[in-house]
Formats: structure tokens, sequence, C-alpha cells
């Protein structure tokens, strides 16, 4: 079958062009088989990573039909749209060259979540800590994670928020939180629980949708977010119960139950204003009141929902199956 190949090239500081290369390609072959075909046949100046070929190195990341995921583990006959299969590199990190893109910016963010077992508040054994099979077996997802980079790639957060570490980091902490030769859980949570950390994450779900090891890095961030709720509910720790994020989940949730859905008179005096001892943030409130009383959209009054009660009955539920 005749495909054509739509490259993003550039040689930065140019912008990016688009390059058409087309190729006799049959549909078992993968899009690295016709990128490689590309630079070894047609154009020698074309840049790309590729490494192992075989879904293990991660190196071959980039954006195929406009979403991330790795060359050498997509099909052409999958992947091909009328004929046109379009290539471009990973998105949130500068481009080097064509398809190739810096991961600087993506490996400073993984150390910064100390992607290591500190046993060091630990006894440490005569020879080796044993980890038994169904104390692995919960780090098994997070653990397939090959840093590819696709999810990073796709992350909505990371251009709005350049301190949000990314999903990539977050999976790999939640693998740390749950390993039990490790002794660092608390200074760990103590840096996720912050928009740096898991509340920066704004659930696109992009992340799951595109890796291509079923790491879901969104649900091991939803797994931290339990567990640092689990710690304030526990420890009933300073650091943590000031944490305004933790009041936003915590206020959500518990106007809902009440009512159905939020009454939002109460949302912003007790997650911003913190029940009057955030003076800054009660008064930060200030403008969006006036602008709301001027336009006539203040909600004087909070009438609960009809179906508040089954709401009530749903999350009670929940709870009783949420270890």
């Amino acid at each position: 079958m005749q495909v054509e190949f739509r490259l993003f090239r550039q040689q930065p500081p140019q912008p990016p062009e688009i390059q058409s290369y087309v190729l006799d390609c049959d549909p078992s072959q993968t899009v690295l088989d016709g990128l490689l075909t590309i630079k070894e046949t047609l154009d020698g100046s074309l840049a790309l990573r590729k490494n192992c070929r075989n879904m293990i190195c991660g190196s071959c990341a980039v954006r195929i039909n406009g979403q991330a995921g790795l060359a050498c583990g997509q099909h052409v006959g999958e992947v091909i749209r009328d004929g046109v299969i379009t290539v471009a590199p990973l998105g949130n990190l500068p481009v080097i060259k064509d398809l190739v893109v810096d991961m600087t910016h993506f490996w400073d963010n993984l150390e910064r979540v100390d992607p290591y077992v500190c046993p060091d508040a630990r006894q440490m054994p005569e020879r080796e800590f044993v980890q038994l099979p169904e104390q692995r077996q919960p780090l098994q997802a997070a653990s397939n994670c090959i840093l590819c980079g696709a999810c990073y790639g796709e992350c909505q957060s990371v251009p709005v928020n350049p301190q949000f570490v990314g999903p990539h980091a977050l999976a790999k902490a939640n693998r740390l939180l749950g390993d039990n030769r490790d002794a660092a859980s608390r200074e760990r949570l103590r840096f996720l629980n912050s928009t740096s950390g898991v509340w920066g994450c704004t659930r696109c779900q992009n992340c799951t949708v595109v890796c291509p090891m079923g790491v879901d890095p969104l649900g091991q961030i939803t797994q931290i977010k339990q567990k640092v709720l689990a710690d304030y509910r526990r420890r009933k720790n300073p650091v943590l119960r000031a944490s305004r994020a933790i009041r936003h989940r915590l206020t959500l949730v518990a106007l809902v139950q009440a009512g159905g859905w939020i009454d939002e008179r109460r949302f912003g005096l007790e997650v911003v204003g913190n029940r009057g001892r955030d003076v800054g943030g009660l008064l930060s409130l200030t403008p969006l009141g006036l602008r709301l009383l001027h336009k006539g959209k203040f909600p004087w009054r909070f009438e609960p929902s009809a179906g508040s009660q089954t709401v009530k009955n749903l999350i009670d539920l929940v709870r009783q199956e949420t270890p």
C-alpha cells in the first residue's frame, strides 16, 4: 500500500514545516520502519531517536496523527488516515531538530520526586531487603513505566504550570510510596501535596490514554491524592492541614453530600478563606463577589437538589468500600 508520511521538520530557531514522503508499505510495518526507510533511502538529514525497536526503551516516542505514542509500537495499517500518517515531535518539550526533543526538563522533574528507594530510617539487613510477591504486585503498573515521555508530551498542566513535575514523575513517586522498603513516605507526601505535585494535575486523562505500557498515570496520581488525604486524617499534620488543595477536596465532597450540589457561597469562604482564618484569601474573593453582585448573579439562597439523599447515600457507600 502507498503511504504518505507527513513529517514536521524543524531546525530551530527556524519555524517548523511539513515535508511529505511517499512509501510503499506493508500494513504490518511499524511507523518507525517507515521513518527509517525515509532516512535511509530518501532523506538522510531526517533526525529521529530509536534504539530497541521493541517497546522497551521508549526512545522513539513521537506524535502520530496528533497523539503521542511509540513509533515502534504502532503499525501503519492501524494509524493510516486517508492514505496519510502525520508524525511530529513530542509536545511540551523544545525541539532540537525534526523529531528529536530536548528531554532535560523531563529528567529534571523526575529527579525532583527523588525516584529512588530510601531505606535510611530502616535497620539495614545482613544481605538484602526481602520483598514478598504480594508486596511487589501493587507496584507493578507503575514499575512498567519506560519513561518514554508520551504522557508528558500530552499533559495539559505542563504548559500552564511550569512547576508541575508531570505524570511520569508522579507515577514513579507513587511506586515508591507503595514500596515497603522505602522510609521516606512522609517527606514525599509533603512535596507531592502541592500544585507542583498531585494538585497541579487537571485530570484531563491524556496521560492514561497515550501511555503505551498501561501505567495509568492518572490512576497513580489519584492514588497519591488518597494517600495525602489519609495522611491528613491520620496525623492532622499541620503542613497538610494548611493545604488549600486538601480543603478544596474535602469541602467539595462535604457540600455535595449535604446538598447534592455545591453551595458556592460556602465553598469560597471555606476553601479560599479557610473559614475566616485566611484574611488574604477572603480579600481575594472581594472583586469576584462585587462582580457577581453587579451582574445579579450572587446566590443569596441555596436549595438542595432533588436527589440529594441519593447522592449522600452513594458517597457513604463509596466511603464504606474504600479502605
